[in-house]
């Protein structure tokens, strides 16, 4: 049995949670009730769309975490986070 098309938010009003909830819950569906060749290649493309989001939401992120330190002076710095 399909279940009914969600409607999708924009990509602005996904969250990171929410785009990671909706590619489970196609994988999920997908993988309960395997649906015909089309509905494949639409979900595909929506789990596509939602790995796009995902990335630009965490290198987003990532650009943000910065470690604020104070140099010698006292002033402020910002440093790169170091992810490794």
């Amino acid at each position: 049995m399909l279940m009914p098309e969600k409607k999708n938010p924009s990509p602005s009003q996904h969250s990171l949670e929410s785009a990671l909830e909706r590619l489970e819950s196609i994988v999920t569906d997908i993988e309960a009730n395997p649906p015909p060749l089309e509905t494949l290649i639409e979900r595909y493309e929506e789990g596509v769309r939602l790995l796009k989001i995902c990335q630009e939401k965490l290198t987003a992120a990532e650009r943000r975490i910065e470690i604020i330190s104070r140099n010698a002076q006292g002033e402020v710095t910002l440093q790169p986070f170091d992810n490794d």
